[in-house]
């Protein structure tokens, strides 16, 4: 019998947050992973393979990160139910793979020996030894292995170190285990948190022993923390970072995106040219290429962006950033806790509203859940840069400042501040909570592990391009299809567009709308745009590319709109922007998140409510200035 046909095990990483956990999942499986969330819950899962020097197939699941098995948060409450065989439609693990830090084996040690009771085949890997090592802190393993009575090795997730050692250890477990698919529960016999403390104790005292260092200096981490987290210098370094970084999503992503552009017009040019004028060209190119095209466009800016996101993360920057706005946040009625779930709505506001289930105050989380929305996700990107490049000019401010990427580094500081407000009103409304002193890990830092970044990047690249193939392409056909039919009486005096089901909708929009300056296409863009915000801008060039006629349908958006649109409407369009209600998906997961649907309702008014005010006095206030 062949190694290929034998047993594939399925193996759980467990261990405490910021032990390195991920980061060995990311070098076993590499790109062979997928994300999903749990069946019920919004909590992500992370699940991949790979296939050992051997030839053995291993299914690998990335638990949520824990500090023990008696359950506290959501998060740990799905682990436990995982490894215990507990959760609805999840089977058992075959084994579990305990990743605990080098540096502070004391707390991991607390989670092996709770892992070990379970009685299910058991590896501790010992992460980050080689930061362990620079520490002075010297880790007898044989003597570990030993004490537990199960496998340990050491590995340094970010590099290949010890993975070898991993992999054999792994292969030696698999020719123990039975492929035996039949459901198991197991019962947790929790031990009193002393007795297991005084177990890891003796253990610690056996197999430890911390050195001094020579210089007996502080950590790398302390003596930077001495500027980052200082009470002026800190806010200042931050602040600096959130505006290089805006300035970097102008100045960097322009030369591929003029590449992407030109390509995806080249394109059209050539199915224009090779199928006969009629519903298919227009199809295609209107719809298809053009739509979806328009916002493709668009993805090197959100790469760029989630670039400077992940480095900061990987770096371990974030947790400081969030003690940093532990005051101001403070006097909004929250703890600085609600950062991470905050700056996470920049990339999305719905992993934002999952990663509010770390709060545990019930009226911080709901609080910080209504006011995610208002952080300027990356779907509100391709808005932004369309209007911002159409209207405001390309040139230097105090001579090394983009103009562009200054309003930019604005809208989402308005995004921010606006969210603070919000907050102190549902603080008034909903009365104060009890403040909490902030409690966060805060990991050494590290230079970001370039596979890592890769990886995340990628998974951000496909779900992109995933929308804009499934959501943005489908509705992009359905607004075609609403655009061109019934079609224009003969010696029609304006574009067939005007006379279609779409046109008849954005005339009655208009309205609604035009006290704030929207034209019936914008109004006709709104509509897919609470599916997916990005998708206004497929729909505004769908809308315009059919609004035109002969050669000015080879014409790029920008130009177009800045010659239908005035400067009021623009900036208008961008204030409604920063408050625009949100997309479907992101009122369902509010709906999943707070078991009613009191607070989608709410959530969706007042975002409706204060982008259309926003816009009013944007609009009336811009024409009065500018005369227009």
């Amino acid at each position: 019998m062949t190694v290929n046909t034998l047993f594939s095990p399925r193996i759980a990483l467990v261990g405490n947050p910021n032990c390195g956990k991920t980061a060995l999942f990311n070098r076993l499986t590499g790109a062979r992973q997928k994300v999903a969330n749990y069946a019920g819950v919004t909590i992500e899962r992370k699940e991949g393979k790979f296939t050992a020097p051997g030839g053995r197939h291993w299914h690998v699941l990335d638990l949520p990160g824990t500090y023990s098995l008696q359950a506290i948060t959501p998060d740990e409450k799905i682990t436990e139910e995982v490894i215990t065989g507990q959760r609805a439609n999840e089977a058992l693990p075959d084994a579990i793979l305990c990743v605990v830090d080098a540096t502070n084996l004391k707390r991991g040690l607390r989670l092996a020996l709770e892992l070990k009771n379970l009685g299910l085949p058991l590896i501790l890997a010992v992460n980050m030894i080689d930061v362990a090592k620079k520490r002075s802190i010297h880790i007898d393993v044989q003597a570990l292995q030993q004490a537990l009575g199960i496998p340990v090795v050491e590995t340094v997730a970010v590099d290949t170190k010890g993975i070898d050692g991993l992999l054999t250890q792994l292969e030696a477990l698999a020719l123990t285990l039975k492929s035996d698919k039949s459901p198991k529960l197991i019962e947790l016999n929790h031990q009193a948190p002393e007795e297991i403390q005084f177990e890891a104790n003796a253990i610690l005292k056996l197999c430890v022993h911390s050195g001094v260092d020579a210089n007996n200096q502080l950590p790398f981490s302390f003596r930077i923390d001495n500027w980052i987290l200082h009470p002026v210098f800190g806010p200042v370094i931050f602040a600096s970072l959130m505006f290089l970084v805006f300035q970097a999503v102008f100045t960097l992503a322009q030369p591929p995106m003029d590449f992407i552009k030109d390509s995806i017009e080249h394109v059209g040019n050539l199915v224009q040219g090779a199928i006969p004028e009629g519903m298919l060209q227009g199809l295609l190119v209107k719809g298809v290429i053009g739509g979806a095209g328009s916002v493709l466009v668009f993805l090197p800016q959100i790469v760029i962006l989630f670039f400077f996101i992940l480095v900061m993360e990987d770096s371990g920057y974030l947790p400081r950033a969030a003690f940093l706005l532990d005051r101001i946040m403070g006097k909004v009625g929250l703890s600085g806790r609600a950062f991470i779930p905050l700056l996470s709505s920049f990339a999305c506001a719905i992993p934002g509203i999952m990663a509010t289930r770390t709060i545990q105050n019930p009226r911080d989380r709901l609080v910080t859940i209504m006011i995610a929305p208002l952080m300027t996700c990356s779907a509100r990107l391709p808005v932004y840069a369309l209007i911002i490049a159409a209207f405001i000019p390309e040139r230097a401010v105090f001579g090394f400042l983009s103009l562009q990427g200054l309003v930019l580094f604005i809208l989402y500081i308005a995004g921010i501040v606006s969210a603070m407000l919000v907050a102190l009103v549902f603080k008034r409304l909903w009365g104060k909570s009890e403040q909490h002193p902030l409690m966060l890990e805060l990991p050494d830092y590290r230079w970001p592990n370039l596979r890592n970044l890769i990886l995340g990047l990628w998974e951000r690249i496909k779900i992109f391009t995933t929308r804009v193939g499934t959501i943005i392409l489908a509705l992009m056909i359905l607004l075609w299809f609403l655009s061109s039919f019934p079609g224009a009486p003969e010696n029609a005096p304006y574009p067939p567009i005007y006379y279609s089901f779409a046109g008849y909708l954005g005339r009655l929009l208009e309205y609604v709308f035009a006290p704030i300056g929207f034209n019936w296409q914008i109004c006709i863009a709104l509509v897919p745009g609470l599916a997916a915000r990005e998708v206004a801008v497929a729909a505004l060039g769908t809308v315009y590319a059919l609004s035109q006629t002969g050669e000015e349908l080879s014409h790029s958006l920008e130009p177009l709109i800045s010659h239908s649109w005035s400067l009021p409407t623009a900036l208008s369009l961008l204030a409604w922007y920063v408050f625009a209600p949100q997309c479907i998906a992101t009122l369902s997961v509010v709906k999943r998140e707070t078991n009613t649907l009191r607070y989608p309702i709410m959530m969706a008014a007042y975002l409706f409510s204060l982008a259309y005010f926003a816009s009013l006095i944007t609009y009336q206030l811009a024409k009065f200035l500018t005369g227009a």
